[in-house]
């Protein structure tokens, strides 16, 4: 996007030029409580005036807070957690993880699936532009989502340590998961010795009106690993990967210089704290109802998918020229996927709904306005 932030604020980013643009796509799903929220700031700079960084050769009393914080509002208080700094670190130590608990390499991943772009995490997405051969990479299998017959036939052929798999796709268009599937996964973990990482890098953190995605249709049914990442900081680079305490540490197997840094830990103990204060999964669960509602009836949509503030708008046409006078005519920010086709709508958990109606007001006038339908020259 030819847009240049100089400031922002709550759900709205001003450029150098000081026009305002609607923030609707959060940078990747990471804006959660809002840009420049007071008590983030307040939080980040008080700490940095005390220490911003040492290393994790030292104590850090940060880090339980902030571990006692997350399983006490995740419900995963008897999950182990480890801090790094990103969603493919946090996927890279999960899939180490399962390797070393199983003896296995063999991995499942998804058609679509996107989960990082280092060895591990690279070779288990489905994204041609950015997999390249490396020796470190695990031996994956790609199943397709939601085919609960062809997982079972790949772990009945393989030696597998581990499924990983988003419950809701964000990069590959807005896939979910069934709630079906779910539990089947669980099951044919348990059957073939296998481990389930949910990757919850981007729908995690309340995007969908739940902590995690997941916990739309577990039930108390939980996997072993999860991983987490963008909406944590709200901008502040940070990973983490819950452990189900059956899996076994190793002093060593895991480790980060940055990761759980004084800056990290302040960064997402304010965003669990606004969280906790001021019901923004609510907040997302409402305004998401709202924008479903608001949009059946839009030119050319196809379906509607996604979970409270992590939706997906899928038309009968490539959206990339409708993104591009989103921003030029109503300077509004969204987001596109793999699937050109679909536009992603990941804005900040605080959104309010006379700012969604900014959306839905422009996006009605730019369809009755124009057809974006590919012309087709047919000779």
């Amino acid at each position: 996007m030819d847009v240049e932030p100089e400031s922002a604020e709550g759900s709205w980013i001003t450029d150098t030029s000081g026009n305002k643009y609607l923030d609707l796509y959060g940078g990747h799903a990471v804006i959660s409580i809002g840009h420049s929220h007071p008590h983030y700031v307040q939080r980040l700079n008080t700490q940095l005036e005390k220490i911003g960084f040492y290393s994790n050769s030292v104590q850090n009393p940060l880090q339980k807070k902030l571990a006692e914080k997350i399983g006490k509002i995740s419900g995963f208080q008897d999950f182990n957690l480890f801090l790094c700094n990103s969603g493919t670190e946090a996927n890279e130590a999960a899939l180490k993880l399962a390797s070393y608990h199983t003896g296995k390499q063999g991995v499942i991943s998804f058609s679509q699936g996107f989960h990082g772009r280092t060895a591990g995490s690279m070779s288990a997405s489905d994204n041609s532009c950015i997999t390249v051969p490396s020796p470190e990479s695990p031996n994956v299998h790609f199943a397709e989502l939601n085919n609960f017959h062809q997982v079972e036939s790949i772990l009945q052929n393989h030696e597998i340590g581990a499924i990983i798999v988003e419950s809701i796709q964000g990069i590959g268009g807005i896939n979910m998961v069934s709630r079906d599937f779910y539990h089947g996964l669980l099951w044919l973990c348990q059957q073939h010795g296998a481990l389930l990482i949910m990757d919850e890098v981007q729908a995690g953190f309340g995007r969908t009106g739940k902590f995690f995605s997941f916990q739309h249709y577990s039930e108390g049914l939980n996997p072993d690993i999860i991983t987490m990442a963008k909406g944590m900081g709200n901008g502040f680079p940070v990973g983490g990967v819950l452990i189900h305490p059956k899996i076994q540490s190793m002093y060593g197997l895991l480790g980060s210089t940055f990761g759980g840094n004084y800056m990290a830990c302040s960064a997402v103990l304010a965003v669990l704290e606004v969280i906790e204060k001021t019901s923004l999964l609510k907040n997302a669960e409402e305004i998401g109802e709202f924008v479903f509602n608001h949009v059946a009836d839009l030119k050319g949509l196809i379906e509607v998918r996604g979970k409270g503030l992590m939706i997906g708008l899928e038309f009968d046409f490539p959206v990339k020229d409708l993104r591009a006078e989103l921003v030029k005519k109503h300077r509004i920010l969204t987001g596109s996927s793999s699937n050109p086709n679909v536009l992603r709508i990941l804005p900040s958990l605080a959104i309010r709904k006379e700012e969604i109606e900014l959306f839905i007001s422009a996006l009605k006038k730019l369809l009755s306005e124009k057809k974006y339908h590919e012309t087709v020259y047919l000779g």
